[in-house]
């Protein structure tokens, strides 16, 4: 029997959708914690250790959450990461892609590399200098993002429109990264959520705020919108700029009419998207990881990066 660790905390949903898929591909899954793993390095037992995996390590790894904690914490929760691709272990997404993506920092600056468009960043250590970019900023008429370098699903993100509002502007632990908002082209405030899959663009959604913010788990709701191909190419881009497997890319139409990233998620949700399209992201996932790192084939794919 073939085994795959999916690695999470929280398995709920989203992990009960993959255990069907890879069942349904004659796998077993297997729910651990990157907080039980370990790294044993004597010749009596396996280098890796990971619970319920006791003579051998699995076919796959699927990662579906990374514990917070220290640094010293997290770099070793990578470390298992790295190791297992290093032993010979596929791991979907695997640590490089997730600690591009993961660090707000670096994945700007990927993507400025690349040349995709993507809102102007500062990322600084300087309170003082952080300061002056958002007085600037807020003179000039725009207005700023102040995000946790490390975050998701909205969580610590303000927004600073006025003067007043730099009295709560605070580090991430020592580190400013301030983005300008983008306001998005029509009403309301909204972005589109593209899922790509090994340089795929799979399915979209639009995501309409209560507020600024549109993230689904702050309230948004969500609708399906149609793959044009300037989203597929920009979508599909920033993924690779990222080198990942697959990822969830945040794209807002601004009101000069262009799209910008703002967002790369290594770990993407797919319950809105689920209701939104009637697609279920676990299969394809599931088939991807398998075909392409385990029975060494491809998923389908045109030229223009959309499934057929």
């Amino acid at each position: 029997m073939r085994r795959i660790v999916i690695f999470t905390d929280d398995p709920g949903w989203h992990g009960e959708q993959l255990c069907l898929a890879f069942a349904r591909h004659g796998f077993v899954a297997e729910y651990v914690s990157l907080t039980e793993c370990r790294l044993m390095l004597h010749s009596a037992s396996l280098p890796i250790q990971i619970p319920g995996f006791k003579n051998s390590l699995p076919d796959a790894a699927f990662v579906r959450g990374v514990p917070g904690g220290s640094l010293e914490e997290v770099v070793f929760y990578l470390d298992i990461l790295h190791a297992l691709k290093i032993a010979g272990v596929p791991v979907y997404n695997d640590a490089y892609a997730i600690e591009r993506s993961v660090d707000k920092a670096m994945t700007s600056f990927l993507l400025k590399q690349a040349g995709i468009l993507t809102p102007d960043t500062w990322v600084v250590r300087d309170r003082k200098q952080a300061l002056a970019i958002a007085e600037r900023e807020i003179q000039s008429g725009s207005h700023l993002i102040s995000k946790p370098l490390f975050g998701s699903q909205g969580e610590g993100i303000r927004r600073l429109d006025k003067m007043t509002d730099l009295f709560w502007l605070t580090s991430s632990h020592g580190i400013y990264y301030l983005q300008r908002f983008m306001h998005c082209l029509g009403e309301g405030y909204s972005d589109i959520r593209v899922f790509v899959i090994n340089g795929v663009a799979v399915s979209a959604m639009r995501r309409c705020g209560q507020s600024w913010l549109n993230n689904v788990a702050k309230g948004a709701s969500c609708e399906f919108v149609d793959l044009e191909a300037d989203l597929i190419k920009l979508a599909v881009s920033a993924c690779q700029a990222l080198k990942m497997d697959y990822a969830g890319v945040d794209i807002i139409r601004a009101t000069d009419g262009q799209y910008y990233v703002i967002e790369v998620n290594s770990i993407p949700a797919w319950k809105g998207l689920l209701k939104a399209s009637g697609v279920n992201m676990a299969e394809y996932l599931v088939e991807d990881l398998i075909a392409r790192y385990v029975d060494g084939q491809s998923i389908n794919q045109s030229a223009s990066g959309v499934l057929v």
